[in-house]
């Protein structure tokens, strides 16, 4: 089997790297991709860089070019939910765009036609989250994700998308990666780590924690890995 696992920054996929050895790099589409293997399986791995455009794009080339039969993003998030803290677990049961808007034309806000609005992980791999979860001590909590082309750092702003899609946390690639997998008919699953609450502080709070959290998630990922 060919695994995907993916991040937006290189901090959030450094982590990951680092525990393993003979790595092939393929530079493609202004990207580099890490070929790997791992419990016998087949590992891609990248950053796709910040933003949805980035991570739709990354996402396509790992199952088409990769040939990715699972997917896995793994990063960091900042906290909606006031339950989670920084370092906290969170896997999406569903993720939406928070930043679409054609209420304009009567549709409600995060609603595309053709394309809907919520994308649900896949089950079985949330259930491998929680199972890794379990087995390694970590509270973990699922929920909604909203995805923007934003980074959320004003307290309104995260009201307004706590009080519209009921999210728990909030990030900027999540969404398209999930749409890309729907369409391709890949399982996937968006695993985050927190590093900031999405507020006023978050901009100070996000340099301070992106380190330790990406490794949080990154840790958290590869027992799901053992797991699979």
């Amino acid at each position: 089997m060919t695994l995907a696992i993916m991040g937006a920054m290189e901090e959030e996929v450094e982590p990951l790297l680092e525990r393993f050895e003979n790595v092939k790099v393929t530079e493609i589409a202004d990207n580099k991709y890490y070929e790997t293997t791992y419990n016998g399986n087949n590992i891609v791995i990248a950053y796709s860089k910040i933003g949805k455009v980035n991570a739709a794009l990354t996402a396509t080339l790992m199952i088409e070019k990769f040939g990715a039969e699972k997917l896995i993003f793994t990063g960091v998030a900042g906290a909606l939910n006031p339950k989670l803290k920084v370092g906290d677990m969170v896997v999406a049961t569903k993720l939406i765009q928070h930043d679409v808007d054609i209420t304009a034309f009567g549709h409600p806000w995060g609603f595309i036609p053709e394309s809907g609005d919520f994308v649900e992980c896949d089950a079985a791999l949330v259930s491998k989250a929680k199972e890794s979860a379990k087995a390694i001590g970590v509270d973990l909590l699922d929920g909604i994700i909203a995805t923007g082309d934003q980074f959320i750092a004003d307290s309104k702003k995260k009201d307004f998308i706590v009080d519209t899609y009921k999210a728990d946390a909030t990030e900027m690639e999540g969404a398209s990666v999930a749409y890309v997998c729907k369409c391709m008919n890949v399982p996937f699953v968006v695993l985050r780590s927190i590093s900031d609450a999405a507020d006023m502080d978050a901009g100070f709070d996000f340099e301070e924690f992106l380190k330790s959290s990406a490794k949080t998630s990154a840790d958290f990922c590869l027992k799901m890995l053992d797991n699979l």
